[in-house]
Order: structure tokens, then C-alpha cells, then sequence
């Protein structure tokens, strides 16, 4: 399989408008001007229509991750690899595919219940982005094919979900990391698998050894080579006194310097600049035992890596 990136998310909410506040005055993120008024909240972050789909619901969580996929003979092929290995999924109407603006795809579930849509060809607005915060541009890649940044999710059966992304929809391995919480030698801890996809992304999923109510552990934005943007972005958590959930610091295995904030939803949203990006040609992948150089001093479990 060919996946390119992780293009968009969809977040149900009992309260919406609490998104928009957060996405526009304090991610620096964009009402997209192009997606209709149907009572969704969409955040726009560079040429895609969209990244970020907010929708009225009863609970609080993310709901999926939508995947791209390269070309329609990929898109075909992936279902038929699925069918083969006996993967159940459900084919999205033409309502859905126009509401995501793509022209096909299939919606399915990881072994773990974590919800996700692969899909293949994503329009290209071209809307200008204009950040309510003045951040000049997201690092998204080429009209946005590195995807909006990544998603760390929660996959209590860690060896079966990891297998189901690299062995059933191709994910490559980044890297991996082992954390004990105690000292006792019996304390069996929790595994993290870093994995990337078809673009230069040290990493645009990982899946944490653990359960999340909110059926995330946190999701990541990066702004492109402007360790100021991340200062800024951390003044106006401060100021509004949202909880931060890891302090300021640079991690070992993506280089990326950023902190952790707590969001409407209940995971933990990364701000950050500088990540690796990476040639896989030839790439062997990695253990790391440090999950940062300084800094990211976590004041609550929830944030993952």
C-alpha cells in the first residue's frame, strides 16, 4: 500500500464553538472559507480545504484520522488487501466523499477501536491561509503532502494494532520506546511505536500502550522554522490559562522542539517546529531510551510522546 500522509481529523464535541475559539485564537488555525455552514467547525492550515473537522455530538473524543492514500489504483488495491485478509470496512457514499472533499473512500476500524477513513484524491482550494495570529505557514510539505503533523493514539493491545498499520496498510517503523512509571522490577511498563508513512515525517502516527477515554493520546501541529511562533503560541496558552501539559523542551528521536497543551477535548495538542525531516531509503529503524534531549517535563499522564 501507498499511504502519503495523515491528511485530516475528525473531533466529535458537545460544544463546537469551544474549538473554534481554541483553533483560531490560540492554535493560530483558520475558519476555512470554503467548506459550508452546516454546523461543523472546519480549520483550514494550508492549500487543503481543511484539517481539522469539529462535529456536534453527546461525547467528547476524536473520532478518526483520514489517511491519504496515492491514486485511485492504489485506493483499489488497498481494498481488496483488506478483503483478503478478512478487514472489514464500509464504503463512503458520495455525500461523505464531498463532505471530506475527496473522491473516494472507505471508513474501518484498527484493531485497538481507534477509528480511521483512507482516501484518495484530496482537493486543493488554494484559499489563501490567513492565520488570525500572524504564523506565516504550517510545515505541511508540498500543497500539503506531508499532512498537517501526526497522531499518537492509544492501542492497549500495542502488538496487534502495530501490526495491523505495518504489515496490513504498509506503515513503516520510525522508531520505538519502552516507559516504566515505578521502579519495581515486576512493573511490565508501556511500549510506544513511532511509524511513518510515504513522506519525509519522522513520524505521523504512533501508538501508545495505553487506554485514552478520548480515544487519543494527543495530536501534533508544526510551524514551519519559527521557534518564535512556539512562544507566542505558549504566551497565549498562558495567558487564556490553558493547562500545559509538558513544558517546553526538544525530543531525541524527531528533533522537535515544542510543548504540550491540554485541548477542549481532553488530549493533548504538541505546538512545535524543527522535526527531522527524513530519507527512508536504507532506514533502520531505531530504539530510543530518552524521549527528550531537555525540557518536556510532563504534569500530567496523559500527554504520550
Amino acid at each position: 500500500m501507498d499511504v502519503r500522509s495523515l491528511g485530516y481529523v475528525v473531533i466529535e464535541s458537545t460544544d463546537p464553538a469551544k474549538w473554534l475559539d481554541y483553533g483560531t485564537n490560540i492554535l493560530g488555525l483558520m475558519v476555512a472559507p470554503m467548506m459550508p455552514d452546516d454546523g461543523n467547525v472546519y480549520l483550514k492550515m494550508d492549500e487543503r480545504p481543511f484539517r481539522f473537522v469539529i462535529t456536534k455530538g453527546e461525547q467528547d473524543r476524536l473520532q478518526l484520522c483520514g489517511w491519504e492514500l496515492a491514486d485511485q489504483e492504489t485506493f483499489e488495491a488497498t481494498k481488496d488487501s483488506l478483503k483478503s485478509v478478512g478487514v472489514e470496512f464500509t464504503e463512503g457514499s458520495a455525500e461523505l466523499a464531498q463532505a471530506r472533499q475527496v473522491r473516494g473512500l472507505i471508513s474501518l476500524k484498527d484493531p485497538a477501536g481507534n477509528g480511521l477513513e483512507l482516501y484518495w484524491g484530496a482537493s486543493l482550494d488554494y484559499a489563501k491561509f490567513v492565520s488570525p495570529k500572524g504564523i506565516a505557514e504550517f510545515e505541511t510539505g508540498f500543497n500539503g503532502d506531508m499532512g498537517f503533523g501526526h497522531a499518537v493514539l492509544p492501542a492497549p493491545n500495542l502488538q496487534e494494532t502495530h501490526a495491523f498499520y505495518r504489515d496490513v496498510l504498509g506503515f513503516g517503523d520510525t522508531d520505538y520506546m519502552h516507559f516504566k512509571f515505578s521502579e519495581d522490577p515486576n512493573d511490565p511498563g508501556m511500549g510506544l511505536n513511532f511509524m511513518h508513512v510515504n513522506n519525509p515525517r519522522h513520524h505521523s502516527l504512533a501508538l501508545y500502550q495505553d487506554q485514552s477515554p478520548v480515544g487519543c493520546i494527543h495530536l501534533m501541529v508544526e510551524v514551519r522554522e519559527d521557534v518564535d511562533e512556539v512562544g507566542y503560541c505558549l504566551d497565549r496558552v498562558n495567558e487564556a490559562g490553558i493547562p500545559v501539559v509538558s513544558t517546553l523542551g526538544r525530543h531525541t528521536n524527531d528533533r522537535m522542539l515544542s510543548f504540550y497543551m491540554a485541548t477542549p477535548t481532553g488530549f493533548a495538542m504538541e505546538f512545535g517546529t524543527g522535526g527531522l525531516q527524513m530519507d527512508w531509503e536504507g532506514y533502520t529503524p531505531t530504539v530510543s531510551t530518552l524521549p527528550s534531549l531537555w525540557g518536556h517535563k510532563f504534569q500530567a499522564p496523559d500527554g504520550g510522546h
